[in-house]
């Protein structure tokens, strides 16, 4: 008889500490499953155990039926095509069966566990500086930022929700990297509104060096205008409604309602300014970096020859590339090459389409301001 397992994917991280939240998650998932559902979890990218790994793990324990899902908020590249290609050539490899789920989504229960982390925070600062109606308050969403816009409309959307829903004055969404506006333009452009109070969401799983610079960031702009009040919000982490839709992920497998919203998606559908990027294959691009670890070089902002206090994500203006390969990884430094803490990026033999916006003034480069040295 099968036995059913359940694999989680993360996208892994150079951050530890985001690796250690994975894994706390992965260990509260089977209490919202079937009886007798093993759960394993494992990496595309940096951290340990790799994917495979956790696959090989479900295998030793007799599953041959196993449910995967991806262990992120939105589907971008990851979650639509470097997943899938590890998972279908695992499948073939060891002939079994192997179901891949939707990921997280804009979901009722995850706006829910937003408007959580927001009203934490908005209660933190009444308490420490006395109350600020909500109708004088601004609310900024920062997303992961991504090559895909369907993955970043989400991220808007997500904002549109929390601000119809909670009353705030006004609302805006910003990106940690990729796409613009990125942080610090975003909230530059917030103080501006006239707002008494700034209330800044990571929407985000888990900490790492993305949340350090989406932080940095909020705490720069404060700097600059002291006669606003900036409030940084705690991230998803692993809220009840988070696990609870992980589960349903996993679960809605069995009844065939597992299929990603690919209406927008831009390897089907010509989504205005990415047309070129329909029908490409469906491969891994992340080979080159999988199990290295979350402590490998790299993962130090004090290691940096470009950053101060957090990772700004300047590595990526390097002259050698000229664009950002139209995605980013949450690892901080390690593709700053000529820096003495990147690697090289020579060996690499596929093919990433530049994102078409990689020189917008709000996106990537409005961190050249902040390099220690001009490049």
């Amino acid at each position: 008889m099968s036995r059913i397992g359940v694999m989680i994917c993360g996208h892994g991280s150079r951050s530890q500490a985001a690796v250690d939240e994975f894994a706390v998650l992965a260990q509260k998932l089977p209490a919202h499953l079937p009886q007798g559902w093993p759960v394993e979890y494992g990496y595309l990218e940096f951290a340990n155990p790799v994917i495979r790994a956790g696959l090989d793990r479900l295998r030793a324990q007799g599953c041959d039926h196993i449910l995967a899902v991806p262990g992120m908020l939105f589907a971008a590249m990851h979650a639509k095509n470097d997943i899938p290609s590890v998972l279908n050539a695992y499948a073939a490899e060891h002939g079994v069966t192997v179901q891949y789920g939707r990921e997280l989504g804009v979901d009722p229960k995850m706006i829910a566990a937003a408007a959580d982390r927001v009203r934490e925070a908005v209660a933190r600062a009444d308490a420490e500086h006395g109350p600020v109606p909500l109708t004088e308050t601004a609310l900024v969403v920062i997303g992961r930022g991504a090559s895909d816009p369907d993955a970043n409309s989400n991220v808007a959307k997500i904002t549109r929700l929390l601000w119809e829903g909670m009353g705030f004055g006004w609302a805006e969404t910003g990106y940690s990297g990729v796409t613009f506006p990125l942080v610090e333009p975003c909230l530059e452009h917030v103080a501006r509104l006239g707002y008494r109070r700034v209330i800044v969401f990571p929407y985000f799983l888990f900490t790492g060096i993305l949340i350090d610079r989406i932080y940095g960031f909020a705490d720069l702009v404060a700097k600059a205008h002291p006669h606003i009040q900036f409030v940084k919000a705690g991230y998803l982490n692993d809220h009840p409604k988070v696990i609870e839709t992980f589960a349903e992920r996993v679960t809605e497998i069995l009844e065939g309602q597992n299929a990603m919203n690919c209406a927008m998606c831009k390897y089907r559908a010509q989504v205005l300014g990415f047309e070129a990027e329909v029908g490409m294959p469906q491969e891994s691009h992340h080979h080159h970096v999988e199990g290295q670890g979350a402590s490998a070089p790299g993962s130090n902002v004090a290691d940096c020859a470009l950053c101060d206090d957090f990772c700004t994500g300047a590595c990526r203006l390097d002259a050698a590339h000229g664009h950002d390969h139209g995605h980013e990884h949450a690892h901080g430094h390690d593709h700053a090459h000529g820096h003495g803490h990147g690697h090289d990026h020579g060996h690499h033999h596929h093919h990433h389409p530049p994102y078409p916006h990689a020189d917008h003034p709000l996106g990537p480069q409005s961190v050249r301001k902040h390099l220690k040295r001009p490049r």
